[in-house]
């Protein structure tokens, strides 16, 4: 397993070691063990979604109940993003996309005060979650996926959006109470 911190303070990009012969391929998605070796705490909740072609999910985040999400694909392609909206980081409003795929088997550890989102760029994805935190509907919260100040280069032009995604404000439109202190 190699783990490599990511441009933003917290961001761990996990590549698990494969093995691979004329059958298939074995890797170890999750040992408790070897990931809290990284800093990674405790997951008390999975998730499993399943999404079709130019499906965008996000850019969600939970507060005051955060959750720190360790997330990889099992089948299909995204391209993950998250956002800084740690109001006392230096990296702040910005942001950094990984593709992640059933080839690269790469995961991605993200630690609480960030917003998350992803878009299927497969027919369809399977993406798994783990959390460091339990799912709370009424804490979610969520920045525009097209936020103009963010300027991400999403690789789709009209994606498939829940109704709740399609109406996110922006990042300057939040106010301090819905950020991360």
């Amino acid at each position: 397993m190699k783990v490599i911190e990511g441009p933003l303070s917290g961001l761990l990009i996990i590549e698990p070691s494969t093995f691979t012969d004329n059958r298939g391929y074995f890797y170890e998605a999750f040992q408790e063990n070897r990931y809290q070796e990284y800093g990674i705490p405790h997951f008390v909740q999975d998730n499993v979604s399943r999404s079709k072609r130019h499906v965008l999910r996000g850019l969600h985040y939970q507060l005051p109940h955060a959750q720190g999400k360790l997330v990889f694909v099992t089948r299909g392609s995204v391209w993950d993003v998250v956002v800084d909206i740690r109001t006392q980081s230096s990296t702040f409003g910005q942001w950094f996309g990984i593709h992640l795929n059933e080839e690269n088997h790469a995961q991605l550890y993200v630690p609480p005060g960030f917003a998350h989102g992803f878009c299927v760029l497969s027919d369809e994805v399977d993406f798994y979650y783990k959390c460091t935190g339990y799912y709370f509907p009424g804490t979610e919260h969520g920045i525009a996926w097209n936020d103009i100040d963010l300027n991400i280069p999403w690789p789709i032009d009209h994606p498939i959006l829940s109704p709740k995604d399609s109406t996110y404000p922006l990042l300057r439109e939040l106010t301090h109470e819905k950020l991360f202190t």
